[in-house]
C-alpha cells in the first residue's frame, strides 16, 4: 500500500510517498526560507503563491525518482490544518484533484498530529500513550496521547509560540530567518555565566507557556549592550537555556500528571541540539523513554502526513468509512477535536 502526502501548512512545500513495506520511498521538500528572510518572517500570500509554482514539480520529481506512476498510488493525504489558509488550499486542491482522477480516496490529516506521529517512522518500538511536546513557529503543546486519534491537550503557549520567539529574538540579533538554526549556531561560542534570563510561568500551576515577555526581556538586553559578536553568542545561549529550562520543567510536570515515562518532541524546534540534550537528561533521570524524529523530519514535511495518512487510511478501511472528494481545510483546527478514529 502506498500513500501520497502534500504538505503545504505554512512555508515548506513537502511531497512523499510511504509504502507500508519499504517505509518512506521519497521525500521532497522546497524550503521558503530564502524569500521570506527579507521581511523577517512568512508573509502568507507569498507562501501560497510559491506552493503553486511548486508542489506539480515536486510530485512529478518524487514519482520519477523512484521510478513509478500515479496509477501506484492507493490515496492521497494531504494537510487539512492547521496553518495557513491559502497554504493548506493549495494542497488541499492539488490532492483532490489528483485523487479525483485517479479515483483513490483522499485523507485530510492534521498538521500536529503529523509531527506526534513522526518519531514512529524512525522508533518502530513507540507506543501509546505518551506525553508529547509539539515545538515549531506557530505551537507549543503539550499533549497526552492517549491512543491513535485521541489526544489530550494538557498545555499550550497563552501568547507567541516558542519558535515564534527564537526567529523574534534572532531577529533582534541581526540574524537570518528561520531563527532557530542561527540562534543554535551562534550559541556555541557563548559564555552561560554571563546573562541569566527569567523562565516564564514556571511558578504558576499547570502546564502552559508563555514566551512574549522572555522575547521582550531579551530584546532589551539587546539593546542595552554591545553589538559584538561575543555578546550576541552570550546572549543566545543565555536565551537558549532559558527556553530548554522551561520545556524541560514542564515536561516533568506532564509526566508526573500522567503518570507516564514515555515523552516524544517533534516540530521544527525539536531539532535544538541544547533542547534535546537536556530532556535526554531529564528521562535519563527518569528512568524513561524519549522518542525524537530524524532531522529532516522535525521541520514540516510531506513524510510525517503520508504516514500519518497511512495510519487514519488502514483505520478508516477497519470502520468501513468511506472517503470523500470535498476539498476541505481547517486553519484553527485543534489537535484535541481529532474525532475521525472514533466515528
Amino acid at each position: 500500500m502506498r500513500i501520497l502526502g502534500l504538505e503545504t501548512s505554512c512555508d515548506d512545500t513537502g511531497v512523499s510517498i510511504y509504502d507500508n513495506n519499504y517505509g518512506i520511498l521519497v521525500n521532497k521538500i522546497f524550503n521558503q526560507s530564502q524569500f521570506h528572510n527579507y521581511f523577517g518572517g512568512v508573509v502568507p500570500e507569498l507562501a501560497a503563491r510559491y506552493h503553486m509554482n511548486n508542489i506539480s514539480t515536486l510530485i512529478k520529481e518524487s514519482f520519477k525518482e523512484i521510478n513509478c506512476s500515479l496509477n501506484s498510488i492507493n490515496a492521497i493525504a494531504y494537510t487539512a490544518g492547521p496553518g495557513l489558509a491559502g497554504s493548506l488550499l493549495v494542497g488541499a486542491t492539488i490532492g483532490t484533484s489528483l485523487a479525483f482522477s485517479l479515483n483513490i480516496p483522499t485523507i485530510k490529516v492534521h498538521h500536529m498530529e503529523g509531527h506526534l506521529l513522526s518519531p514512529m517512522l524512525n522508533n518502530k518500538s513507540l507506543n501509546f500513550p505518551f506525553v508529547a511536546l509539539l515545538i515549531s513557529g506557530g505551537h507549543t503543546q503539550l499533549v497526552h496521547a492517549k491512543k491513535l486519534g485521541e489526544y489530550h491537550l494538557l498545555g499550550t503557549s497563552v501568547d507567541i509560540s516558542v519558535g515564534n520567539a527564537f526567529d523574534k529574538v534572532a531577529k533582534s540579533l541581526g540574524l537570518k530567518y528561520p531563527g532557530g538554526p542561527e540562534i543554535s549556531n551562534l550559541s556555541k561560542k557563548g559564555n552561560i555565566n554571563r546573562f541569566y534570563f527569567p523562565r516564564p510561568m514556571i511558578d504558576k500551576p499547570g502546564l502552559n507557556f508563555s514566551f512574549s515577555g522572555l522575547r521582550t526581556f531579551v530584546e532589551k538586553i539587546v539593546n542595552n549592550n554591545n553589538s559584538d559578536i561575543q555578546t550576541k553568542s552570550d546572549i543566545a545561549l543565555a536565551f537558549e537555556e532559558a527556553v530548554s529550562d522551561t520545556l524541560v520543567i514542564k515536561c516533568h510536570r506532564a509526566l508526573k500528571i500522567t503518570h507516564l515515562n514515555t515523552l516524544v518532541i517533534s516540530g521544527g524546534v525539536s531539532a535544538n541540539h541544547r533542547i534535546k540534550s537536556r530532556l535526554k537528561q531529564l528521562m535519563l533521570k527518569l528512568n524513561g523513554n524519549l522518542f525524537y524524529p530524524k532531522i529532516e523530519f522535525c521541520t514540516d514535511n510531506g513524510a510525517m502526513i503520508a504516514y500519518a495518512g497511512f495510519l487514519r487510511f488502514i483505520h478508516s478501511k477497519k470502520k468501513n468509512n468511506s472517503s470523500d472528494l470535498c476539498i476541505s481545510v481547517f486553519p484553527k483546527w485543534s489537535l484535541s477535536d481529532i474525532s475521525v478514529y472514533n466515528k
